[in-house]
């Protein structure tokens, strides 16, 4: 995993609570966005459980109780929350694209592949998308099959992709 450089406001205690000043909140906002899909890009994670974000060093800074720490902790106001967030540092169009640049560059048109292979196959071990949610995965493929560049092949426990 990637060392974090934290940025200078992962220290600063208002940087973890809402922000009633509309512009303050607003720029909060754009900074905790960069943060959060910085932080995905580098440990190469897609997927946010929010029950277990408060183990990560993203939103526990142990000198800092948040706010996420506080609703985590209180079950009560947790039954409406969606509990698994997809984070895309690159659009799914993005993700299509890497992954059909590759299969173009090594000769897997008209081929199938794995969506295993895909992920984490030895011949994708440089690639951007090598350990690369499968979901996530799955929906940029998706859109490689609106492009008609690709089918997606998913059945009982078997999922790939034929490219075109």
């Amino acid at each position: 995993m990637a060392e974090i450089d934290w940025p200078w406001h992962y220290s600063f205690p208002p940087f973890f609570t809402i922000q009633l000043h509309a512009e303050t909140r607003s720029k909060q906002i754009v900074a905790w966005r960069a943060l959060v899909l910085e932080y995905h890009r580098l440990t190469k994670q897609s997927v946010l459980d929010i029950r277990e974000a408060q183990r990560s060093p993203l939103f526990n800074n142990t000198s800092i109780n948040s706010i996420l720490f506080i609703l985590c902790h209180n079950t009560r106001l947790m039954i409406n929350l969606i509990f698994i967030w997809h984070i895309y540092w690159h659009t799914l169009e993005e993700w299509g694209g890497m992954v059909y640049d590759w299969a173009q560059n090594n000769g897997m048109i008209n081929t199938v592949c794995t969506l295993f292979e895909l992920t984490q196959g030895d011949n994708t071990c440089d690639e951007e998308f090598h350990g690369l949610d499968t979901e996530v995965l799955i929906k940029a493929l998706r859109t490689l099959e609106d492009e008609k560049k690709a089918e997606v092949i998913i059945f009982d426990d078997t999922q790939g992709v034929k490219f075109f």
